[in-house]
């Protein structure tokens, strides 16, 4: 039995839910490494982000194309807005304290999920691929859709490498997650820049969300998956660092494909908790992540 075209399409398929979770988990490790708190309604921006795009392309059904990329724009600064007014009316609040922030963030959760249920309804809704076509390989075609994903993740990758590593900003926010105090007193709007923030975390998973809609169709419940797999990935790779994102996303993406095709998707969900306990017993801070001092 030939093995090759089955380890080609598992990784395929491991690359694809490696990129979107790559965006998704940046967006938590992001909060994470620069405000210092848990954000468990990561998932339901993700979700957030899903609906909208189904909204938005709904208005333009005549011309998928259009829809999708006006979907791809319109989604996450939506989303972007409503995480900004999130933590300016409540987190700023609570000062950021860790143990308030993580049941506030569980309270937005429900307060996002069952608005949408309301608004939205139970039904899934599929998104229309903006295109069609099919890459030949030597055994199959696959979906050119597809590879688009996985590309467009990896330029945005690029994206924010550059805007955190040679950027003014980005040496704005890898000030103020080194010692708030200390760019306090430089003059940096600490409080700006966590709004800012916050909104740039729920950003990267709209638009992870706007990516893989077309292949998952948008559900109110969808959030919980992508959440759960973002905290595997930091966990796995450290919280705040970019680096171990990427790498954890990439393992975890690469080995649920591979394991999914060749054995069950049980099994893949069960190495990645398996995984997460090793790692969280022989090396707490993460893979990459600063040991606290």
């Amino acid at each position: 039995m030939d093995l090759g075209p089955f380890l080609l399409l598992a990784t395929l398929e491991g690359l694809l839910q490696a990129a979107v979770l790559t965006l998704t988990a940046l967006g938590l490790s992001l909060v994470f490494g620069v405000m210092r708190i848990v954000n468990v309604a990561h998932g339901e921006f993700y979700m957030l982000g899903a609906v909208i795009a189904w909204w938005t392309a709904s208005l333009l059904s005549s011309n998928p194309a259009a829809g999708f990329f006006l979907a791809l724009v319109i989604s996450p600064l939506l989303v972007g807005a409503i995480a900004y007014a999130c933590e300016r009316l409540i987190l700023k609040r609570l000062e950021y304290d860790p143990e308030a922030t993580i049941v506030a963030t569980i309270g937005m959760l429900y307060v996002i999920q069952q608005t949408v249920l309301i608004a939205y309804g139970p039904d899934a809704r599929p998104v229309e691929a903006p295109f069609y076509f099919r890459v030949q390989f030597p055994w199959f075609g696959y979906s050119g859709y597809n590879l688009f994903v996985i590309a467009a993740a990896i330029a945005l990758l690029g994206i924010c490498w550059y805007i955190l590593t040679k950027t003014r900003l980005g040496l704005i926010m890898r000030a103020t997650q080194f010692d708030r105090e200390t760019a306090q007193a430089f003059g940096i709007p600490v409080g700006k820049v966590y709004g800012y923030v916050f909104a740039a975390g729920a950003m990267l998973a709209a638009i992870a969300a706007v990516l893989i809609v077309p292949i998952r169709q948008a559900h109110y419940l969808m959030g919980l998956d992508p959440l759960l797999l973002s905290f595997i990935v930091v966990i796995i790779g450290g919280l705040g660092s970019l680096r171990g994102t990427v790498i954890a996303a990439l393992i975890i993406g690469l080995s649920d494909g591979v394991i999914s095709v060749f054995f069950s998707p049980t099994l893949a969900k069960m190495i990645s908790t398996l995984l997460v306990a090793l790692v969280l017993v022989f090396k707490p801070e993460g893979l990459f992540g600063a040991r606290a001092r």
